[in-house]
């Protein structure tokens, strides 16, 4: 009859292979995919700034054909200085919010 040899004495021969093994393999998978992350991470940054590049270039170009056609010059009797002062609040407040937004992604490169 074959010697009987506990499970758990099994346990304490192989587990030190077992680490010397799986140890180098389980850092190099969690070493790849944080490098993955900070790609990925990178380019959806990249990505957003690009959008609000094209934006900013399409409203410019929006604003100059406007400008261009006459469409955003209105005759001086239409015209309100009241409308005016609505315009300018409007546009400073969306420059304002750019900033913030600018500011705010440009926060997580800290990381």
């Amino acid at each position: 009859m074959p010697p009987v040899v506990p499970p758990f004495l099994i346990g304490l021969v192989v587990s030190p292979l077992v680490k010397r093994l799986l140890k180098p393999l389980v850092r190099g998978v969690v070493k790849t995919s944080v490098g993955l992350v900070m790609e990925v991470k990178k380019a959806a940054h990249e990505a957003g700034e690009n959008i609000h590049d094209l934006a900013a270039e399409v409203a410019a170009d929006v604003s100059a054909a406007q400008v261009t056609s006459g469409d955003g010059h209105r005759a001086a009797g239409n015209a309100t200085p009241n409308a005016e002062r609505d315009e300018a609040a409007a546009r400073a407040e969306a420059e304002v919010r750019a900033s913030k937004i600018r500011t705010t992604v440009g926060a997580g490169r800290a990381h």
